[in-house]
């Protein structure tokens, strides 16, 4: 930590440039991803999809991503992030095309595994670009900020996928989120250059060799290595990647479950799922300046933090889900998703203070490798088996009960050495 600058070497005004702009493409990755859900019932009908194929359509983006997340931004780091982040894009918003003209489930399943190879490495190049024009004591909330980008995405993409679908047709619900990304590409590539980035680079790394041109090379080993410089932070992978397959459950089946349990359309089902991913997108900036502003003066404390927010999401959706349907029950379930992406900014600046600046990308692909393979990729795909056989309410019962495996993981990350936020390891 003491190697990285206080204030970056770039204006202000550019910095926040670069934070809207990259905030802006999350959106529209989340809304090529979530719009799926949202059209779920017409899809159910159409093609006679079970719950488990559902989910499959629904994991295979998060199962792409987590195993492509690391290649991919090794790839980014060594072409150029910006140039990288531009082609991801377009990758997933003309894949988001080929949902459209899917004729079965076969298909639809393909393009969707082609969506997030688009993905892939977006999360975690995205937010190392953004940290990289940021002091350092603005991470945690900058991080959970920029990661909140996917919950109003995934709000975006339901409720006006929803909307289109309702009156135009599932198909048109995949083509407007497509080219909302490909405008949003060409925008980026223009307004954000390694030009401009470059000052705030190097003087994070505080090193002779510029980025770029000159790349530093980098063994198998050492990639292996750098990401994990103590198990504490091990445990902040699997408590963090644990934790979001319960967001990762909920919201995607949320639109199902209002229309099965609640009797609304898809439109309303939709927009109704939307507001409580708003609260989870809510709820990540929330925990995330809170950490900040509670652990400024107390390095440890951030994983109490992430403890609590563990365990208040397994208790709220844990109980919300044994009530029931009414507005009781809905009100417990908002409170619960205001904690379900609660780890998310806390871990990300964990992650950020303990690996070094010039493999952060790659650091914060570890992250989303986690993320994805632990949680959000077997979240919905586990729950529509679940739900095959228990039924969906079932299966949301038991969902919330991984959220306190996260916070044994996080408990178990507090005891090794090193687990203080502000120690450079």
């Amino acid at each position: 930590m003491d190697a990285l600058p206080e204030a970056p070497a770039v204006p202000r005004a550019y910095a926040w440039l670069v934070f809207a702009l990259s905030f802006g493409l999350l959106l529209s990755d989340y809304m090529s991803r979530q719009v799926l859900n949202a059209v779920f019932p017409s899809l159910k009908l159409e093609w006679g999809l079970s719950d488990t194929e559902m989910g499959a359509l629904s994991g295979v983006v998060a199962l792409t991503v987590g195993l492509l997340t690391i290649p991919l931004s090794l790839l980014a780091d060594g072409w150029g992030r910006v140039r990288s982040l531009s082609l991801m894009a377009v990758l997933w918003s003309v894949a988001t095309l080929g949902c459209a003209i899917s004729a079965d489930f076969g298909e639809m399943l393909v393009a969707r595994f082609v969506v997030g190879v688009g993905e892939a490495a977006y999360g975690s190049v995205g937010i190392a670009v953004v940290l990289s024009v940021f002091p350092r004591h603005q991470w945690a909330s900058l991080s959970g900020a920029f990661m909140a980008g996917g919950a109003f995405g995934s709000v975006l993409g339901m409720a006006l996928g929803g909307y289109v679908a309702a009156r135009l047709g599932w198909r048109w619900s995949f083509g407007v989120m497509a080219l909302f990304g490909l405008v949003l590409a060409a925008i980026y590539r223009f307004a954000i250059t390694e030009q401009r980035l470059r000052p705030a680079l190097e003087e994070g790394q505080r090193a002779a060799a510029a980025w770029p041109p000159v790349r530093r090379p980098m063994t198998f080993s050492s990639v292996q290595r750098a990401p994990f410089p103590t198990r504490s932070i091990v445990c902040v992978h699997i408590g963090s990647g644990l934790h979001l397959f319960v967001m990762g459950a909920v919201l995607a089946w949320m639109p199902s479950y209002l229309n099965r349990y609640y009797g609304t359309t898809v439109d309303r089902a939709g927009a109704a799922a939307a507001v409580f991913v708003l609260i989870g997108g809510a709820g990540m900036i929330a925990c995330g300046v809170l950490t900040d502003r509670l652990s400024r003066r107390a390095p440890a404390r951030p994983w109490w933090m992430v403890i609590a927010y563990s365990l208040a999401c397994c208790i709220l959706l844990g109980a919300a889900f044994r009530l029931e349907a009414g507005p009781m029950q809905l009100v417990l379930i908002g409170a619960g998703t205001l904690f379900a992406g609660g780890t998310a900014g806390p871990a990300s600046a964990m992650v950020a203070g303990l690996t070094r600046a010039s493999i952060h990308a790659t650091a914060f692909a570890t992250l989303a490798l986690a993320n994805n393979l632990l949680g959000l990729a077997p979240g919905p795909l586990v729950t529509g088996v679940l739900a095959d056989r228990i039924g969906l309410l079932g299966a949301l019962q038991v969902v919330p009960l991984v959220a306190l495996a996260a916070a044994l993981a996080f408990a178990l990350g507090r005891q090794h050495p090193g687990a203080g936020m502000g120690e450079r390891l």
